[in-house]
């Protein structure tokens, strides 16, 4: 392989011009269609197999054009202290918005007064109005949203309260100025790291281009493939930050192979054969952690693991092709006068040894002391991890600023914490001999089930084959006391199909939440199998180890826990909560996790990777196992730690986003990036391999005979370069 990619870097540093006006024309192409594409919708949320998902196709096939999945609204009204609603002069207030609701758009499916509809709180402080519209929240007009908004004005004007909930207000998240920080921070750490302004933009830029590529394929293909709106958020937050660290790499040894007295064509040529080996099996891993999301059988985060993937391998295609053909535009200017200072000291023989080195000398000096310090600290940070209860956001975890988050509180307030998350269940009664019947004695089974707060009288379709039977239960929507009553439904819906033939069902946004978390704890372990399973694979062809690939994966699952455990902290005990912007706790996001796992999985082994490989050049080339250690920490430490300083701070810069499933999830990855690059890879992995010695490298004859022999590590490139010269690079590169 290295070989190969040699061979590609010249070629692409020779053609500069051409590589260059390829991948603009690619981007434009990507911006065309991304402008004229239709506005994407909302990605339709199904969980195939659950009892949640079954209720709804049972809703859609027997209750048509009841608009199950569309979107819906609350208009949430609270009289004047000393008033009710129900005082003539607001129950005329509400009876206009009612009408102007109902004209105010032609999405709207249905609005019900809350009059008629026995809406209104006891002591007739609160009341609202159900807004049910024919499309889903994203395929919403302005207008509509406008109409939505403005419903309230007048009651206002008055001195009610007017707040509006439900997902008919949801739109794009936006993540803000701590975004435009990230990659402000990267920037910084970029010049700091190669003393030169074109070395430190060129990642930037080309991460930048493969970003632009990636995102403007998925808004394109958005309405197409039926992608989420969080969907190119999620891409763009892995896009940039391997985006950056994959030509970092590049970069990085392209100025040492300029250092050490090469020609520009040749140093691109040898650092992309040599580095690019590392980004090509980098970025390999993070596809996999991605498409692996593909176990969980959720539609929604298979599509946003595909599209991530697309990106991280746009982001490795344009590390091997774009970065050395940039290169070549930047001629020398890429080493700065202080580099290329700082690089000759580095090469002469009594030069002060590094940052790096000296960790690394220390770290050997001290390898069971700074084992028990990484391993100690991250297990006392991953505590908490044993008390992670996980479920999906609602509005309760809104901004307290939001109108979302108010009308969630005004309704808990005047109805109970439990109206804010409604039960829906849904009797089939086609089976049964008296469907009357069985959904009464449904309803009396569900209303002797403790913390139920009411149970509304059931409603049956046309064909009285069906009956939707509303339940509130007592607790907020993400509470263990609603989950129970859901199960308790549940197993109470098995002993009346046994006795009367009727299938009870429970739906609705919280039953769905509930069946997305228990879905996504069962999918945990295989996917991690999977995952660590083939990865593993692919790390003992790389370095040719067996003890190798399984610290990597080892110390990657220390980090992930000690991340969940800092997650947990933050977001459901509430530690540090305000720094972040967290304002309501509550159980971790369903998905976090499981996308944290696979993505972390995936970044953690970029610095494995690079790390390690220049360990194993170093190896293979003569070196003791403790000399590769050290030499590996003089190559590649600075480089490292400047790459996880940048995917932190481009990771911390979606903690700002308006949604708290973005700003969650940067959080994690963030925090977990920390401690994979920082801990685990800077201290556990030199310690563990200054303890194994020689056996770091063992791998028993037959795996070696089976295995293939990629080279990444460029032993073989060395001795066909060596056998031709510079001639017999030049023919190599012919060949193409």
């Amino acid at each position: 392989m290295a070989t190969f990619l040699y061979k590609i870097g010249r070629l692409t540093f020779r053609r500069r011009r051409l590589v260059a006006l390829v991948w603009v024309a690619l981007l434009a192409l990507a911006g065309f269609g991304a402008a004229s594409a239709s506005t994407a919708t909302s990605s339709s949320f199904s969980i195939p197999g659950t009892e949640a998902q079954k209720a709804f196709d049972l809703l859609e096939e027997r209750f048509p054009g009841g608009s199950a999945d569309g979107a819906t609204a609350r208009v949430v009204f609270k009289a004047p202290d000393g008033q009710k609603v129900t005082d003539a002069g607001n129950k005329a207030e509400v009876g206009k918005i009612v009408a102007e609701l109902k004209s105010g758009s032609d999405q709207i499916a249905s609005v019900a007064d809350p009059f008629k509809a026995n809406a209104v709180s006891e002591n007739g402080s609160t009341a609202y109005i159900s807004v049910s519209y024919e499309v889903s929240s994203m395929e919403l007009t302005d207008g509509t949203r406008e109409a939505l908004e403005d419903a309230g004005e007048a009651a206002r004007s008055s001195g009610m309260t007017v707040e509006i909930g439900g997902d008919a207000l949801q739109v794009m998240p936006h993540t803000g100025a701590t975004e435009v920080i990230g990659i402000a921070v990267a920037a910084v750490v970029l010049v700091i790291t190669f003393g030169s302004l074109i070395a430190a933009g060129l990642p930037l830029l080309t991460a930048l281009v493969g970003v632009g590529i990636g995102v403007s394929l998925i808004t394109a293909l958005a309405n197409v493939l039926d992608l989420g709106s969080t969907t190119s958020t999620l891409a763009m937050m892995i896009g940039l930050a391997v985006g950056i660290d994959y030509a970092l790499f590049i970069v990085s040894r392209y100025r040492a192979e300029l250092a050490e007295g090469r020609e520009r064509e040749e140093a691109a040529g040898r650092a992309v054969g040599t580095a690019g080996s590392a980004v090509v099996f980098a970025g390999l891993t993070v596809v996999i952690a991605l498409v692996g999301l593909a176990v969980v059988n959720i539609p929604m985060l298979t599509k946003m693991g595909a599209a991530a993937a697309g990106t991280v391998a746009i982001a490795v295609l344009i590390a091997l092709t774009l970065v050395p053909a940039l290169l070549g535009f930047a001629g020398k200017r890429v080493m700065g006068r202080k580099a290329r200072k700082a690089a000759e000291a580095e090469n002469k023989p009594d030069a002060k040894p590094n940052m790096g080195t000296r960790w690394a000398r220390f770290v050997l000096r001290k390898p069971v002391w700074v084992l028990l310090a990484g391993v100690i600290g991250l297990g006392v940070i991953a505590v908490p991890a044993a008390s992670l209860e996980m479920g999906l956001p609602d509005d309760g975890s809104q901004p307290k600023s939001t109108t979302q988050r108010q009308a969630y509180d005004l309704l808990s307030d005047g109805f109970g914490p439990g109206f804010n998350g409604p039960l829906l269940v849904v009797v089939d009664t086609k089976g049964s001999a008296d469907g009357k019947t069985a959904v009464d004695q449904v309803s009396q089974e569900i209303e002797g089930i403790g913390h139920v707060a009411a149970v509304t009288p059931a409603t049956f379709n046309k064909a009285g084959d069906a009956a939707t039977i509303t339940v509130i239960p007592e607790d907020r929507p993400s509470s263990v006391q609603t989950e129970d009553v859901v199960h308790a439904i549940r197993d109470a819906g098995a002993d009346i199909r046994s006795e009367t033939g009727a299938v009870v069902l429970v739906t609705g946004a919280t039953a769905m939440n509930i069946d997305f978390s228990e879905k996504m704890n069962d999918a945990l372990l295989p996917y991690l199998a999977l995952v660590v399973g083939l990865a593993f694979l692919l790390l003992m062809v790389v370095f040719r180890s067996l003890l190798v690939p399984l610290k990597a994966a080892l110390g990657f699952l220390l980090s992930v826990v000690a991340a969940l455990g800092a997650v947990v902290a933050v977001f459901q005990w509430g530690w540090l909560g305000s720094l972040f912007g967290v304002e309501q706790t509550g159980p971790i996001m369903s998905m976090m996790p499981i996308f944290m796992v696979g993505v972390v999985f995936g970044l953690a082994m970029d610095y494995e990777v690079f790390l390690v490989t220049r360990m194993r050049e170093a190896y293979v080339h003569g070196e003791t196992p403790g000399q590769a250690v050290v030499t590996g920490f003089r190559h590649g430490a600075r480089v490292v730690s400047a790459a996880a300083v940048i995917m932190i701070a481009v990771f911390a810069g979606f903690i700002g986003s308006s949604e708290s499933m973005i700003k969650m999830i940067g959080f994690s990855l963030a925090i977990a990036v920390f401690f994979d690059a920082f801990v685990v890879r800077m201290a556990i992995v030199p310690a563990v391999l200054a303890l194994l010695g020689e056996r770091a490298w063992w791998l028993p004859r037959r795996l070696d005979r089976v295995l293939p022999n990629v080279d990444v590590e460029g032993e073989g490139l060395r001795a066909n370069l060596a056998d031709g010269g510079p001639a017999g690079g030049e023919r190599e590169l012919s060949r193409v």
